[in-house]
Order: C-alpha cells, then structure tokens, then sequence
C-alpha cells in the first residue's frame, strides 16, 4: 500500500492504522511523487488525499488508473459532498472514504 497526504500529522496516523492490516510501502505528500512512486513500486493499493496538490488527488486517480489498470486507488477527503464522491468514481477510484472533519 503506497499513501500520498501533504499533512504530515494525517499521514502518520493513516499510515499506522493501515500498517495493522497492510504493508505500507511507502508515503508521499504531494501528486507528482505519487504518481512517480506508483510507476516505481507497483503497490497494489493506493490511498490518495482527494485534495493533493500538484497535480491534485483526482488528477494523480485518473494518471495511474491510466498507467497501471490493475492498481486499486482509494480517495479519501473530509468532504462528504456526493459530487466530490462520483468524481471519484469518474476518475477510476476502486472506493471513496469519508474522513469526517
């Protein structure tokens, strides 16, 4: 599982709840190091922060869902809008998490 948030506080506690059930190979805080280290590492599972910067969580689900069909991305944001939600999906996301804010 491969993790891109640009809070670094958030990272951490995502990651540590994923590292029970997952193996983490790696974080990134932005779209352009996600994008590259998906090419890299070919993680099977990747959580993406809807709201990424450069280029944005929804833009880096589009890009790697292109690249690699076989990756499952998963954007998760403290927006529960179901717009934000089906845009996800439209983008190619395999699931959509609600954090709450």
């Amino acid at each position: 599982m491969l993790l891109a948030e640009d809070h670094p506080a958030v990272a951490g506690a995502v990651c540590r709840v994923l590292a029970l059930d997952c193996e983490v190979v790696g974080t990134v805080a932005d779209g352009s190091a996600v994008l590259e280290a998906a090419q890299r590492l070919q993680p099977d599972v990747i959580v993406v922060d809807f709201n990424l910067p450069h280029p944005n969580g929804l833009e880096a689900c589009r890009q790697i869902t292109r690249l690699n069909p076989g990756a499952r991305v998963m954007l998760f944001s403290a927006n529960d809008d179901p717009n934000v939600r089906q845009r996800s999906f439209g983008a190619g996301a395999s699931a959509f998490v609600y954090t709450g804010a």
